[in-house]
Parts: C-alpha cells; structure tokens; sequence
C-alpha cells in the first residue's frame, strides 16, 4: 500500500477573497470535474462549508456509480480547507487545497492530494496504469476551466510527486 501524492499549481488573476469564495461552495465542484466523471452532490442544498462538514456524492468509476463521503476537517478563509474521504473509492484520501495572494490582483491555487489504493500490490499496479492518468487527468480539465472562469492567469502547473 504506497501513499501517493499529487500536486497542481495555478495563478488565476483574481483576489484571494473571490477565489477562495468560489471554492468553499461546494455546488462549483460539479463545474470544475470532469463530464465523463458523472459528478453529483447527493447532500441537500444549501451545503454551507464548515469545519466538520460532511459532503455526500456519487462519482462514476468506468460504468459504476460510485458513493463518495467528504468531511471536511479544517478551513481556514480565505487560506486553505482540507477535505478527507470518510467512505468511497479509496483506501485514504487527504486534499488540499491552499489560495495565497500573488501581487495585488493574483491568487495561486495550489492542490496537494495524498492518496492510497486499496488492494495492495494489486492498488499500486492499478495506480501505475491508469489511475495516476485519471487523477493527472482530471486537475488538467480542472485547470482549462479554471483558467476560462477566470481569464488571465499565467503560471500553471501539475506535478505528480517522484516525476
């Protein structure tokens, strides 16, 4: 069981405040993900983001759907939150999120997502093969509609951990 870690940065030339406004609503995840992911909150609106939040969602892995549980264990405005899996489709999953001012007008977005397979051995191959790509994947979709929510930006960057 190896612990994974992947990492994304991105400037976007908007105000920490804004930034971080538009992703402590839970509800903007499903405009950030991928289509082919088939991402959908299940938890009632409104989702107010909190400390000990908890988040339920479905998010399709190939053709199954797949039940995700997010509790949210810290946030920090307009500095960073941290989301863990308490149920789906990993053994362990610890994300990130941190938005630091970049000059007057600039944020960085940066993602740090550490993560575990289930499976042993069988999980680390599964990782080599194809879930390291979904997950690369995804931050690169992710990051186009970044960039088109908002224009301008000019620093951006994915960088799995060991590359």
């Amino acid at each position: 069981m190896a612990l994974h870690e992947f990492r994304a940065e991105q400037r976007v030339p908007r105000p920490r405040d804004a930034v971080f406004a538009f992703f402590a609503q839970p509800e903007n995840l499903a405009r950030i993900t991928p289509p082919w992911l088939g991402f959908r909150i299940l938890t009632p609106p409104p989702l107010p983001m909190h400390e000990g939040a908890l988040i339920d969602y479905v998010i399709r892995l190939g053709p199954l759907p797949t039940r995700w549980r997010t509790l949210i264990t810290t946030f920090d405005p307009p500095h960073r939150f941290v989301d863990e899996q308490l149920a789906g489709p990993y053994s362990f999953w610890h994300h990130t999120h941190e938005f630091e001012a970049d000059g007057d007008d600039g944020t960085l977005i940066r993602d740090c997502v550490r993560y575990v397979l289930p499976g042993g051995p069988l999980g680390d191959l599964v990782h080599a093969l194809a879930v390291r790509r979904q997950i690369a994947g995804i931050f690169a979709h992710r990051r186009v509609v970044i960039a088109a929510l908002f224009p301008g930006g000019d620093r951006e960057r994915s960088v799995p951990a060991g590359a």
